[in-house]
Parts: structure tokens; C-alpha cells; sequence
């Protein structure tokens, strides 16, 4: 199946490796470069006056690391935790500068290869929906993932937690 891509060289710019998971049923990804580690969810301590998604902060070995919940970012109700739910540790670009964001997820699915004609471009729902938080759909094992623009995602989160919440990174990852 053909891409509908019309530039050939971002699809092939967009083709890698990227981390999959589930958020209600539906899976979603990153790339794989954006993820500094996977842990168990840990007690996470709430931060007063922060939106809901906004779930607190983890002590990570010392560094402390703001936690949200994909579910409740992107309006996808609630369920109770399981013990295949975690927390992923992004590397993302906030005022540039690269920092430590932790995402809760339902569960992991594994790490896909992604070549450039298994992708598509985010759609266009028309003019006051924005999908900028949408780099690519990828048509994997005959299921469309959607693949997240992490930098996007935490860009409001950027507004609400001052930048000193986020530990910083010395080495940027190659996005």
C-alpha cells in the first residue's frame, strides 16, 4: 500500500523505531529516541493547584520528574490501574531545552520498525481541531497507531509547570 505522503523524504525522515503502547484500547507511539527509560508506577506525589492530568511529581534516583496521565490529557476516561500500567520516562524540548517528563500509560505493546510507506500524515479535521500532537498514523499489523509529537503534547504543560520542574538533560536525544 502506497503512502500519502507527498514528500518522500519526510516519510523517510519519519521512519524508525518507536515505542507502542495502549491508552484505552487504542494504540499509540513515540519514538523510541524520546524515551529515557520504562518504570513501574511509583508513588507520585501531588503537586497542589495542577490540572487533573497533571499527576505530581517521582523521585527518579534524585532527579524530580512531573507525571502525567495520557488517559486524562487527551479526555479518555478513567480506569483503575493494573500491573501492566507504567510510567515512561520522555526525553521532551520545552523552551529549548531538553527535559524529563513521566507519561502514565495502560500498557506497553512492544518496539515497532516503522518504514516510510507504513506511514500516513496526521489527518486534517478541519479548521478549530488541532492534531499538531499527531506526527504520523502508522498502519502496523493491520491496525492504525497513532504516533504522538511528545514535544507537542507537553507544550501547555510547559505554561502550567515553571521550568525549574523539569530536571534537564546535558545530552539532547536525536528526535
Amino acid at each position: 500500500m502506497s503512502s500519502l505522503f507527498t514528500d518522500p523524504a519526510a516519510a523517510a525522515r519519519a521512519a524508525g523505531k518507536y515505542l507502542t503502547f495502549v491508552l484505552g484500547g487504542n494504540a499509540y507511539g513515540i519514538p523510541i529516541l524520546k524515551v529515557r527509560e520504562i518504570i513501574r508506577l511509583l508513588d507520585i506525589t501531588p503537586i497542589p493547584r495542577m490540572p487533573e492530568y497533571v499527576r505530581g511529581v517521582i523521585n527518579l534516583r534524585g532527579k524530580i520528574v512531573p507525571v502525567i496521565d495520557l488517559r486524562m490529557k487527551f479526555g479518555i476516561p478513567t480506569t483503575a490501574t493494573t500491573n501492566r500500567s507504567c510510567i515512561v520516562v520522555t526525553y521532551v524540548l520545552m523552551a529549548g531545552a531538553t527535559k524529563l517528563m513521566g507519561l502514565i500509560v495502560d500498557a506497553l505493546e512492544e518496539v515497532y520498525q516503522i518504514a516510510a510507506e507504513d506511514l500516513e500524515p496526521a489527518p486534517d479535521f478541519g479548521k478549530g481541531v488541532s492534531t499538531s500532537y499527531i506526527q504520523h498514523l502508522a498502519k502496523t499489523k493491520g491496525q492504525l497507531k497513532a504516533l504522538l509529537n511528545i514535544d507537542e503534547i507537553v507544550q501547555a504543560d510547559a505554561d502550567i509547570l515553571p521550568l525549574s520542574a523539569f530536571p534537564s538533560e546535558t545530552v539532547a536525544p536525536k528526535a
